[in-house]
């Protein structure tokens, strides 16, 4: 996994964070409202140091149906306290009421007219603790954090987009090359995700060093963008009024097949991470997102700061908090058990 380079070249600010359930919660934040009234039950449920996946499979188990018939948003953090909403067929709502598990609670139940599906969450509200804080380090972390709510964060993927040892990219090349056969098909979907997320990545570093002189968001004749309707286009003239008033996006390329390409100068920098060639289904992704009602409250006796966000979906928090540190983490840095 390549380094990532970020647009505000401040000095490093020193400061641990660690992904456990003390010190990392995640809210999913719904698309919109739930219609309490449907043939689907809704639940709100908070998950401890489990993967949404093993969350959907121990309902799975206790209701005695396949995982698929459950129905959820978008995957969560393992090492965390998170909230996230499911959804499951009304019938089972009296089997339910038996269900128990000590890392997986019900927090709150409605009723919905459809089943939820992957991507229907308008964003995720962290809570994190920052540790190795003084008054001048939580007087750094909210200026630069207030910088970024304004002028956008680098939207790369997360190091755990790559595996825990970040070398998921090299079987994930040998694969597409044809040098290894993968017969497991999430372990090939899986891998594919980060092929793309890997170049995309790289991108978005050459973008983001061009741009760095001047701290914003350099725009290129021919980029793709994304208005506030979720339409992509590619404008005649840069949109630099649309853009600083949060109207449009820039948008990079996650390469495959059938996906709207670059132009022009921008094109240029694109086709060197772009794929024509792979068969999954391309899309494309934000450049710049922007974290939303950042709060940070400042512990002088606990040298802890904790600073809370909102992001919208598929963006990481600890892309946010490297971005602040201008520095890159890994799982290593992060590991619950490096807190003492």
């Amino acid at each position: 996994m390549s380094e990532r380079h970020y647009l505000y070249n401040t000095k490093k600010i020193k400061f641990d964070f660690y992904q456990n359930p003390k010190d990392f919660v995640v809210d999913e934040l719904p698309l919109s409202a739930f219609k309490s009234r449907g043939n689907y039950l809704i639940l709100q449920v908070k998950k401890i140091e489990l993967t949404t996946w093993d969350m959907v499979a121990a309902f799975a188990q206790h209701l005695n149906i396949p995982a698929e018939k459950i129905g959820y948003a978008g995957l969560k953090d393992k090492h965390a306290t998170t909230t996230q909403f499911i959804s499951i067929e009304q019938k089972y709502e009296n089997a339910l009421k038996k269900f128990k598990h000590p890392q997986i609670s019900i927090l709150k139940r409605t009723k919905h007219t459809h089943s939820i599906r992957m991507g229907d969450l308008a964003g995720n509200r962290f809570s994190i603790n920052l540790y190795d804080i003084d008054d001048i380090k939580a007087g750094q972390i909210e200026k630069v954090a207030r910088k970024i709510e304004k002028n956008g964060l680098t939207n790369y993927f997360g190091y755990q987009r790559f595996g825990r040892e970040g070398d998921s990219i090299e079987q994930a090349k040998e694969m597409i090359a044809g040098d290894i056969y993968i017969k497991d098909t999430k372990v090939k979907k899986f891998l594919i995700s980060v092929y793309q997320s890997f170049y995309f990545n790289e991108w978005l570093k050459e973008r983001v060093v061009m741009s760095q002189e001047v701290g914003k968001f350099v725009l290129l004749e021919g980029d793709v963008y994304l208005n506030s309707e979720g339409k992509l286009f590619t404008p005649k003239t840069k949109p630099l009024k649309d853009f600083v008033e949060k109207k449009v996006v820039p948008t990079g390329l996650l390469c495959g097949r059938d996906v709207y390409r670059a132009r022009d100068e921008a094109r240029e920098i694109e086709e060197k991470y772009d794929d024509e060639f792979l068969y999954e289904k391309g899309s494309r992704r934000e450049a710049i997102v922007y974290p939303k009602d950042i709060k940070c409250k400042y512990n002088k006796n606990f040298g802890l700061l904790n600073i809370s966000f909102t992001l919208p979906k598929g963006s990481y928090a600890t892309v946010f908090l490297e971005n602040i540190a201008n520095k890159n983490f890994t799982s290593k840095d992060t590991s619950k058990n490096k807190q003492s």
